[in-house]
């Protein structure tokens, strides 16, 4: 039930959706007073989610971009979480923009900093097809030439919860201990390591895929971008799913 009401929230909460309501209803409203109003909001809401500038200052406020492991300490494993490859449609993958979680943990294990990878990740959409993204990150793994004793697979979990849930499982299973290194997408590691350390799982923060590393300001982030509405729906999705799973979970 909570991951199809996460499902309907993410909906909900597409920006370029109520965009649109608001600018449908100023079309179709015969109330001139009605539709001045409406097509303003419309207009303001679309300005201010296409804005670079506050999407930086969001982005620098919440992100966790440093990491506190140590020049030369290893660790028994890194937890990947998926979300960094797609369906192709066709029984196959291909990697997404967020492919630098996969890069660092192949990263980690060629530079002896971890000894197993953990990729966790099923298919998180609301009617799923037979595409596992752990299942498929085994096989690219494995053309990178990671030895198959260091892989382990969760391939069950459809979001952050599950993926916490099911991989303390598969690591008590194989009795390997913590703490353990957990790389996700700077955005996202927030959540992540609220939840893993909910759930009793040691982790420490492996932040990647930077939507920025430094806070900068130029004449250009002022202009509307259609790259910054696809930064402000991760953010939103994550701070509703920070405030949902720490008070209501």
């Amino acid at each position: 039930m909570f991951f199809i009401f996460s499902k309907v929230l993410s909906f909900l909460m597409n920006l370029l959706l109520w965009v649109f309501a608001f600018l449908l209803v100023a079309l179709f409203s015969k109330n001139v007073k009605r539709k001045r109003k409406f097509l303003l909001i419309g207009i303001i809401v679309l300005y201010i989610f296409s804005n670079s500038l506050l999407l930086n200052i969001v982005s620098w406020g919440w992100d966790i971009r440093e990491t506190k492991v140590p020049v030369g300490k290893k660790y028994t494993c890194a937890i990947v979480l998926g979300g960094f490859s797609s369906d192709d449609g066709n029984g196959g993958g291909f990697f997404n923009t967020a492919a630098d979680r996969f890069i660092q943990g192949v990263r980690l294990q060629k530079t002896g900093q971890v000894s197993h990878l953990l990729i966790s990740g099923g298919n998180g959409l609301l009617m799923p097809s037979g595409f596992k993204e752990a299942d498929w990150a085994r096989e690219q793994f494995r053309e990178m030439q990671v030895p198959d004793s260091c892989i382990l697979t969760e391939a069950k979990s459809r979001n952050t919860i599950e993926n916490a849930a099911f991989s303390k499982v598969l690591l008590q299973q194989r009795k390997i201990k913590g703490p353990y290194l957990l790389v996700t997408s700077a955005f996202h590691m927030r959540r992540s390591m609220m939840i893993f350390k909910k759930q009793g799982v040691d982790v420490i923060a492996y932040p990647c895929n930077f939507f920025s590393r430094r806070f900068s300001v130029s004449a250009d982030d002022l202009l509307p971008n259609a790259g910054a509405l696809a930064g402000w729906a991760s953010y939103i999705k994550e701070a509703i799913g920070y405030v949902t799973t720490r008070y209501f979970k």
